[in-house]
Formats: structure tokens, C-alpha cells, sequence
């Protein structure tokens, strides 16, 4: 089998990174330029004057744990955005290389790819099976210049789980031609464990989490990229040399322990029942034509009339995401499960607004 190394860009394989500060703790720092004293209030573990570890290895490990993985296949980064990134320009020259994506779906990347200048290739979902994968179209749209396949799964804004065995048969039919790229952002509300545990069947495959939904950690900012150690490796050359902030690094090593994990679980398994409430109810409403099904922690909802359902909610203070500009999504949103007290209120406008009509 040929090094999946194989498909990124040359510059990129000879580039001498950045060398940051060495790390020895077990020394006294005046070797980075910091400020010697803590800022007045500074309360952090490791002190917010001092530069943070790059890819630190209590987080590395803590990250392999929740996601089942040797360390060697994590690359922590700001979120997925930042690993999205980080492949495009790690695998795609400008003006040369593409990616493939599959709209209607999230947007970082089709936006990353223009960042870089490369092309990007749309192969639609299949609207009439229910946003399946069209597998038989992005291989034949396939060729030697595209580099990445990106897929989301519980797919963003639909909310539906791809076919696994698809993107498997992907993997093989793609080998050494195309890195399979599944953001798993929202795998934990699915009942699945993912793609993780293949990664040491299929070296271009690389899957993408994050902290931002099931542990809620948002505004944290910290993903993670699993994937063979040699695409780690690789994009460790590219990443930021301080990408991760300690405040954020020891917030997650904090609030992802044993009983965050419980928490994490239980929380998920209200949200579960919260989203069959919302979407029976929410499909009652003569202003809904359709609630498509979701594997994700949020309901596509086709309205007969988006504007109307847009300001019912506004006027209980709430928002919800207008999807009409997404291909195949005419009078689409995308409504987030809140709260047993957001979903009701939220239930309760449009209920309203439809017997106004």
C-alpha cells in the first residue's frame, strides 16, 4: 500500500515547520519572551503569561480515549473548522487541486477550499432517498486533481446518517486517489459509533469530531482530527505553533472526565426524547409541510410559509436557522432542540401562527 502522503502537496512535505519554544517544564522559562509575571487575576492552572504546550499530550490522550483511538491519530485543533482548513491546505495545491462536496451540507467546506483556491466539485445528495449519498456520482466525478472528499454525517442541515457501507466501498474505490474526509460532528446523537474504529483499515480516511456539541463545549473551541499518524504528522507541520489556548485546554480536560461523561449521556438522552416531541408537534402545524428525520441534535423543517414561522418564534424570543438559500431546501429551516421550555414555547408560537392563517 503507497503512503497516503502520496496526495499532498509537495511544498507541504519538504516544508521546515515553525520551531516554537521547546517545551521543558521541568526548567524556568527565558527562552519564549514571555512576561515573567502572571497578569493581575490570573487564576489558570499554567499561568496565562506563559505560552501554551503545543498539542499537549494530557489532552491528546484524553481525546483518544473519548473517541477510541491511538494517540498517534489525534490532531486537537480549534474546533472541525480548523481541521478543514488544515487538510485543504495540506492536500490541495491552488488553482490546481479540488475537493468533492455533497450539498446541501455544511458550509467550512466549500469556504475553505476557496480560501485556498482550490476548485471545489459538487456531487448533490439524493433529495428522492431521503439526502442519500449518491455514491455512483462522486466516483464518476472523480479525478486525478480532486484530493479530498468531504462528507457530514449525521449530515448538516439535514440531519441524516450517510450509508456506512457506502463510504466504505468510497475508501476502497478511492484509495491512494482521494482522502474520505466524515465530519462526525453530531455522531453522538445517533446512536452509532462512527467511523473511528476503521481508521486503521482504511489509511485515507480521516474523520473529524468535536467537543462543541454532546459535552457543550462550544465556546471552548476544541475538535479534533483522527487519521492515520502520517496525515497527523503532516498537518502538524502546517497547525498553528500555540493553536490552543490553555484556559480552553484545561476547561476540556476538566469538563470531560468520568462524570462529564455521565452528564454528557444523560443530557443526550433528554435531548433524544425532547426531539421526537418537537418533531410530532412541530408536524401538526398546518404551517409545516414536512419534519425530515434526524440522527442529529436538529430538525430540517420544510414550512408551508418559512417567513411566518421565522417571526413566530422571534415574538417568544427565540431563532431559528433559515435555510432557503441551500440547494433542494425551497422553504426549509433548521430548528436546534432546545430546552423541554424552549421546545414548548417554540411549539406553542407556531401552533398560533398556524391557526391565524
Amino acid at each position: 500500500m503507497e503512503s497516503v502522503l502520496k496526495l499532498a502537496r509537495p511544498d507541504i512535505l519538504t516544508l521546515t515547520p515553525y520551531s516554537h519554544a521547546a517545551w521543558l517544564p521541568e526548567l524556568e522559562r527565558l527562552h519564549a519572551n514571555e512576561m515573567p509575571w502572571r497578569a493581575e487575576g490570573d487564576d489558570s492552572e499554567a499561568g496565562l503569561n506563559r505560552y501554551p504546550e503545543p498539542q499537549p499530550p494530557d489532552l491528546i490522550e484524553r481525546l483518544a480515549e473519548l473517541y477510541g483511538v491511538d494517540r498517534h491519530q489525534v490532531l486537537a485543533g480549534r474546533g472541525s473548522d480548523e481541521a478543514i482548513d488544515l487538510l485543504v491546505r495540506g492536500f490541495c495545491r491552488a488553482g490546481q487541486d479540488s475537493v468533492i462536496i455533497c450539498p446541501p451540507t455544511f458550509g467550512m467546506y466549500k469556504v475553505a477550499a476557496k480560501i485556498q483556491g482550490a476548485g471545489v466539485v459538487e456531487v448533490p445528495l439524493l433529495k428522492d432517498k431521503g439526502f442519500a449519498l449518491d455514491e455512483a456520482g462522486i466516483l464518476a466525478a472523480w479525478h486525478p486533481a480532486i484530493k479530498i472528499v468531504f462528507l457530514c454525517s449525521p449530515n448538516n442541515p439535514t440531519g441524516n446518517l450517510l450509508d456506512a457501507t457506502a463510504i466504505e466501498r468510497l475508501c476502497v474505490a478511492l484509495r491512494d486517489k482521494a482522502l474520505i474526509v466524515v465530519d462526525e460532528a453530531y455522531i453522538e446523537f445517533a446512536g452509532t459509533p462512527g467511523f473511528s474504529p476503521l481508521l486503521d483499515k482504511y489509511s485515507n480516511l480521516a474523520v473529524l469530531r468535536t467537543l462543541s456539541k454532546a459535552y457543550a463545549l462550544a465556546g471552548a473551541r476544541c475538535g479534533a482530527l483522527l487519521a492515520h499518524p502520517e496525515i497527523v504528522s503532516l498537518l502538524q507541520r502546517i497547525i498553528p505553533p500555540y493553536a490552543l489556548p490553555s484556559l480552553t485546554v484545561e476547561s476540556v480536560l476538566r469538563l470531560t472526565g468520568p462524570k462529564a461523561q455521565t452528564e454528557a449521556a444523560e443530557h443526550i438522552r433528554v435531548l433524544l426524547a425532547e426531539r421526537e416531541r418537537l418533531a410530532t408537534g412541530l408536524q401538526q402545524s398546518s404551517l409545516v409541510r414536512r419534519v425530515w428525520p434526524s440522527d442529529a441534535n436538529y430538525l430540517l423543517v420544510e414550512c408551508t410559509d418559512a417567513d411566518k414561522v421565522i417571526a413566530a418564534v422571534k415574538s417568544v424570543k427565540l431563532i431559528v436557522r433559515d435555510q432557503r438559500a441551500q440547494p433542494m431546501l425551497p422553504g426549509c429551516l433548521r430548528i436546534s432542540v432546545g430546552t423541554p421550555d424552549q421546545n414548548q414555547r417554540l411549539l406553542a408560537a407556531i401552533a398560533a401562527a398556524g391557526a391565524r392563517t
